[in-house]
């Protein structure tokens, strides 16, 4: 199979971190979604780039890197970082258990549930300290603060510039599998504060 032409551009994003999700508001994203998509084009991008030790990873409709063999120093900023999404989707599900892949919303629906909603106030109130918010900030800004980091990490993109929605993206499933593979031993379960 010869290169494909698209290689580079999918380096470019993949590299920084970033998802290809099939269901991406930019055109561009999904018709590189659909290039990995297609034939054996997965296949040969896989042993490409682990030749230069990037492994092509296929999640349900998203595709990612990962790499082996990281240091300590990135395993713990990755706990870490797993740890701050943990207790932001928590936060989510409970503002709509239906908050997945193709979800639209906007940020004054979850401020004014926050408002009305007692236990998503208290959940509003754990995620300030993971995002680093002053314990004052209002939710408007908390809000805003989880929508940048859907943004900027991938998860979601504006959908509408005029109603300021956004859209979850089908890499938020990578979160979802994430916090479902958390396994805790029956016998441990009581060891834990609630």
């Amino acid at each position: 199979m010869s290169a494909i032409r698209q290689t580079g551009e999918i380096f470019e994003i993949l590299s920084k971190g970033q998802f290809i999700c099939s269901n991406s508001t930019d055109m561009r994203i999904c018709k590189l979604f659909e290039i990995i998509d297609e034939d054996d084009n997965y296949e040969w991008l896989y042993d490409y780039f682990l030749t230069i030790n990037f492994i092509l990873e296929k999640g349900d409709e998203f595709y990612f890197f990962s790499r082996k063999g990281e240091s300590r120093a990135e395993l713990e900023r990755k706990l870490e970082t797993a740890f701050k999404w943990i207790d932001i989707v928590d936060f989510l599900k409970a503002f709509d258990n239906s908050f997945s892949s193709g979800y639209s919303f906007t940020p004054s629906e979850i401020t004014v549930r926050i408002s009305v909603d007692a236990v998503l106030k208290n959940k509003a109130d754990g995620v300030r300290s993971v995002l680093r918010l002053d314990e004052k900030a209002p939710y408007p800004e908390l809000v805003q603060k989880i929508i940048e980091s859907l943004c900027k990490d991938g998860f979601a993109e504006p959908e509408n510039e005029i109603l300021k929605s956004y859209k979850v993206l089908a890499s938020f499933k990578y979160l979802e599998e994430l916090i479902n593979n958390i396994n805790i031993p029956e016998e441990v379960q009581n060891e834990i504060p609630e």
